[in-house]
């Protein structure tokens, strides 16, 4: 999402752009003297001393460089300092602390799983550790924020910061030394055969997207999978860099993966695969997309199914077309400025309109979509004859309002989440009763060959119920918890919170799968891959006897 190039949808919606980083030379950016710019220079004078409440100048600046911006289109925008420093972490792949995932839960810090790798795992911390003390200062009880917890943990590498632990079982509480280090941010959320295929999701185009992709790629492989089904339906995008490369390992060499054009020199580019990045230049692909794939996440989609390399499957992407170059300022802050569009290889921008638009009335696209229909029937989708392409071998794909896929597949609204169960959701009473049962089932682990052994075969039995409908009594929750859609809805999250607190995000997203219709359509459609994979090209007609198929 940067340059490097950046792709995406920027901080109010989302991540993912292209982007471009330098900062000012130390003689800093051309002087322009004009009236234009006096003026500005008066009106913040005259606003500071006049207002009828104190307003400092840096305001004042801010709100400026902000109206200017709002002027423009919806991806071009301001960063303050402290947001790009706290994206720039994210970005990078990791930030600098002790390495936990925590939630505060009565007052007081609790970690919900040590971070793969991380120092606090190494040093033995575990899920359900309560962190009473900081540095010998007390900490539960004390109305701590997230904020706090952030600013208390995390720290420059080789730092070392001293937490004392509450743990279920242990009579006294435990004392722990962590050297800070690195923590890695993984864009692979999952990876691992699914059925016959291999299935990962990927979740952002970070600094090290396309090293997870690659090494989830070669296991896959190694176990034997008939393809790979590539879930980007949560991707709002990231580096150019890294969706070329990644494109790249689909693509054999010398197929143009995107090209980009603006009115600067150094905004017009084009990618070509390459001989080096060949993880998968060979057999059946499929690709799930949605609205919330943007950006990066749309050039790997548009270039797989401009070359007929796999099918896409799914929803009408977000529709970004743009590319930002990133500038930083003196004080660390940073401008995001629209220089260029960029195309998939058959000539499309997918970038849907923006002229004429308030960032507000762009924002709410999505749900003008979702008022005419369009997540529930691909016939509400519209399809200009001006913006109508080819690809490589002849079937007809649009520009003009994202990627449109191949085969549509509508929103499922037959299998909500009852309101009972969203309301312990947001009670967090999934983790409280999951954390609850393992304290008093330590062994649990142990009776499960793996993460997908567990999903397959754990089941909500007695004790765990009754723990769950006995918090939920003391949160006030009062619903027909044995309603059987209610009760279906609450042993499915308590499925998940056990398996993400005994074997880790891949059995909580095992468990997730069995609800995702999308997903399992998908996974149907490996023949219709397997067709175009060995043709070149498969009928529509052909996709929809797949899906008809018992």
């Amino acid at each position: 999402m940067r340059w490097l190039g950046w792709l995406g949808l920027g901080v109010a919606v989302g991540l993912g752009a292209f982007l471009v980083g330098f900062r000012w030379r130390e003689s800093g950016p051309q002087e322009i003297q004009t009236d234009d710019l006096r003026k500005l220079q008066l009106i913040i004078e005259l606003v500071e001393k006049y207002y009828y409440r104190p307003i400092t100048q840096e305001e004042l600046v801010r709100k400026a460089i902000e109206g200017l911006f709002r002027g423009l289109d919806p991806h071009s925008f301001y960063i303050p300092k402290e947001v790009q420093q706290q994206e720039e972490a994210e970005m990078s792949g990791g930030f600098e602390g002790i390495g936990i995932e925590f939630q505060i839960v009565d007052d007081t810090i609790q970690v919900v799983a040590p971070i793969a790798g991380g120092p606090s795992e190494l040093l033995g911390i575990q899920s359900g550790d309560r962190i009473i003390e900081v540095d010998d200062k007390v900490v539960a009880g004390k109305g701590i924020t997230n904020q706090d917890v952030i600013r208390l943990l995390r720290g420059k590498k080789g730092t070392k910061v001293k937490v004392k632990i509450l743990r279920p079982g242990e009579p006294q509480p435990l004392d722990f030394e962590i050297i800070r280090d690195r923590i890695p941010i993984h864009a692979v959320a999952f990876a691992g055969k699914v059925g016959e295929l291999g299935y990962i999701q990927l979740n952002r185009f970070s600094e090290n997207s396309h090293d997870e992709l690659r090494a989830a790629l070669r296991s896959l492989k190694e176990a034997g999978v008939r393809g790979i089904l590539l879930d980007l339906r949560r991707n709002p995008g990231g580096y150019l860099h890294m969706a070329q490369r990644i494109a790249d390992e689909f693509l054999s060499e010398g197929k143009k993966v995107v090209y980009t054009q603006g009115r600067v020199p150094e905004s017009n580019t084009s990618y070509v695969a390459t001989s080096y990045y060949n993880t998968y230049e060979k057999g059946p692909l499929i690709i799930l997309i949605g609205p919330g794939s943007a950006s990066a996440s749309e050039i790997v989609a548009g270039a797989v199914q401009d070359w007929d390399r796999g099918l896409i499957v799914g929803q009408r992407s977000f529709g970004k077309g743009v590319v930002q170059t990133q500038r930083y300022l003196p004080d660390s802050s940073a401008v995001r400025i629209t220089f260029s569009r960029y195309f998939t290889p058959s000539g499309r921008c997918i970038q849907k309109p923006f002229e004429g638009l308030s960032a507000e009335e762009y924002e709410r696209e999505l749900e003008e979509r979702m008022k005419r229909g369009e997540f529930l029937d691909e016939a509400r989708i519209p399809l200009p004859d001006s913006l109508k392409y080819h690809t490589a071998s002849g079937r007809v794909v649009y520009g003009g309002g994202g990627i449109i896929p191949d085969i549509f597949l509508p929103l499922d609204t037959t299998d909500r989440i009852t309101p009972c169960a969203q309301s312990a959701q947001r009670k967090n009473l999934y983790l409280l009763s999951a954390r609850a049962y393992l304290d008093k089932h330590p062994d649990l682990k142990s009776r499960y060959k793996s993460a997908e052994d567990f999903a397959r075969r754990f089941q909500v039995e007695a004790d765990l119920w009754e723990l769950f409908t006995r918090m939920a009594k003391e949160k006030g929750l009062d619903c027909a918890w044995q309603a059987d859609s209610v009760r279906r809805d609450v042993e499915w999250f308590l499925r998940a919170f056990v398996g993400k607190l005994t074997f880790g995000e891949e059995a909580q997203t095992r468990v997730q799968m069995e609800r995702d219709k999308q997903l399992k359509v998908a996974l149907r459609l490996l023949p219709a891959a397997e067709e175009l994979e060995q043709t070149g090209r498969l009928t529509r007609e052909r996709y929809k006897s797949l899906l008809s198929e018992k």
